[in-house]
């Protein structure tokens, strides 16, 4: 742990007393080297709720200056926690208009899970892919913090969900908690039994991209719509581009989500009254230890640190 003095208060910026935060896989990128805008001695952490002088509690949106367009974020749009000043810290101070109430029905620790991975998949399941009620989704590497609200979205919204993973007992959660069906895509059939046993889906949601990607639209609906958040399998070479065309597919790309995505998402989790699955809490001063479980990728649900 570090001593820092107190964040300098201004009259736009609210000092919160931090209560919990999450882990984000930005931040294990970011030590190691892997994370573009890193500045050395800036404090990490993007999600957090936190508590003011008056004992009211706030979570924070970690979406910092997207911008006027609500297509696209602005050239100054960043992440809080490095560059800026993040939420690994017993205080933060932020802007009054990145802070919003807590869901009353969440605990502090349940909140704080859902800041990063809740808009990135509200925003990719409701703005980019428009999943519709009665709809069929599929979403790969469930497990991770993003793909399991995005299942908890389209559940909410009445959708038949599938999943993928590489761990049967993670797809065997998923299923106790409404998916349809799972499937291992260390599996080279994974497709074949999808689309043998319960037919082509409407939408995919992905994290991976990489050779994984040509798989994915075996198993699309003429207009299905592939969205996906994230690149960890890399560079997504030798796709074919017939069957997009063709069943006239949609590639979508989408990243976290403006002010508007999150203020919604919250509205929705509150309307559903959602509550976000939380893998593991370890005291503020285990740090390490979530990070090691983050980079085991043995986690179902958020990693949580209660300060």
């Amino acid at each position: 742990m570090v001593e820092k003095e107190l964040p300098t208060l201004s009259a736009d910026k609210k000092l919160l007393k931090v209560n919990a935060s999450s882990l984000n896989h930005r931040d294990v990128w970011i030590t190691k080297g892997m994370y573009p805008g890193i500045k050395l001695g800036a404090t990490m952490g993007s999600d957090a709720v936190g508590v003011d002088e008056t004992g009211n509690e706030y979570i924070i949106n970690p979406g910092i200056a997207w911008g006027p367009n609500e297509g696209y974020q602005s050239p100054d749009f960043r992440v809080l926690g490095v560059p800026d000043e993040g939420t690994f810290a017993d205080y933060i101070a932020i802007d009054h208009h990145y802070i919003y109430p807590k869901p009353v029905h969440l605990s502090a620790a349940q909140a704080a899970a859902l800041p990063l991975a809740g808009v990135t998949a509200y925003r990719a399941i409701i703005k980019r892919a428009h999943v519709q009620p009665g709809e069929k989704v599929l979403i790969s590497g469930i497990g991770g913090g993003v793909a399991l609200f995005a299942m908890q979205f389209a559940l909410a919204l009445g959708c038949e969900v599938f999943v993928t993973s590489g761990s049967e007992q993670k797809i065997q959660k998923a299923m106790d908690m409404g998916a349809k069906s799972g499937f291992l895509y260390t599996d080279a059939d994974w497709p074949k039994k999808l689309l043998t046993t319960f037919g082509s889906v409407d939408v995919i949601v992905d994290s991976a991209a990489g050779p994984g990607f040509n798989q994915l639209t075996k198993v699309c609906n003429p207009g299905a719509r592939i969205v996906f958040y994230g690149g960890s399998e890399g560079k997504i070479d030798g796709l074919n581009p017939q069957p997009l065309f063709w069943k006239q597919i949609s590639i979508l790309g989408s990243t976290m989500g403006s002010d508007q995505d999150f203020a919604q998402m919250l509205d929705f989790v509150n309307t559903h009254t959602l509550v976000p699955i939380v893998h593991r809490v370890y005291p503020f001063e285990d740090l390490h230890y979530g990070f090691n479980e983050m980079e085991s990728a043995t986690q179902f649900g958020k990693i949580v640190f209660q300060h």
